[in-house]
């Protein structure tokens, strides 16, 4: 038999694809102790952590021929995080968490800000797990820096700029489909720059 220990993320998820139940059993291994770490610093409930952390896996393998992962460990992190937002929202707790994690002098708690509070919150999660280049070219252009400004400023050439925008993208496009986002335009600064993308076509 295999010596899965020994297989990196990238070979355990193309594996996890093909109905490898060995593979999944390797990455539950290997990441939920990880991963209930995080459920329970985000709920401080260990049994909220541990039913969390139990659904994530049970979706990972159920969803195993849909989803995209580029990083083993992130997108985890990631599915945690998004239940446990999912678990506050279906507990009425959502005020709450909002007092807990954000803060605003004045805000209407309305489904509308919240959903688009929280969606600005996941894409932060995903940008801040891309590769330094990539995350470095998105947040210029954020702040609202010019292509040209930010090959300067990383000393890379204007194409390089482009093409690192558009794996940031690709990137949080590929999440938000995982976990079924229908909203992405809720995050104004997020609609901004893909309709600049979509509008050079790079």
């Amino acid at each position: 038999m295999s010596n899965y220990s020994a297989y990196n993320d990238h070979a355990l998820s193309a594996l996890l694809k093909a109905d490898d139940h060995v593979a999944f059993n390797e990455i539950y291994g290997r990441y939920w102790k990880k991963m209930l770490h995080i459920a329970w610093n985000h709920s401080e409930d260990k049994t909220v952590a541990k039913d969390i952390v139990h659904e994530v896996f049970i979706s990972l393998w159920e969803r195993r021929h849909q989803v995209e992962i580029d990083n083993l460990p992130a997108f985890l992190a990631t599915a945690v995080k998004f239940s446990i937002y999912k678990y506050y929202q279906r507990e009425s707790r959502r005020s709450e968490l909002l007092r807990l994690n954000y803060e605003f002098s004045e805000l209407s708690q309305d489904e509308e800000k919240l959903d688009a509070l929280f969606l600005e919150e996941y894409i932060n999660g995903i940008v801040e797990e891309m590769p330094a280049k990539c995350r470095f070219v998105f947040r210029c252009r954020e702040q609202g820096m010019k292509n040209s400004e930010i090959a300067e400023q990383a000393q890379i050439t204007q194409k390089a700029v482009e093409r690192n925008l558009t794996r940031a993208l690709n990137i949080i496009r590929g999440e938000l489909k995982n976990y079924g986002w229908l909203f992405v335009l809720a995050a104004p600064v997020l609609y901004v720059i893909l309709k600049e993308v979509d509008r050079t076509g790079f």
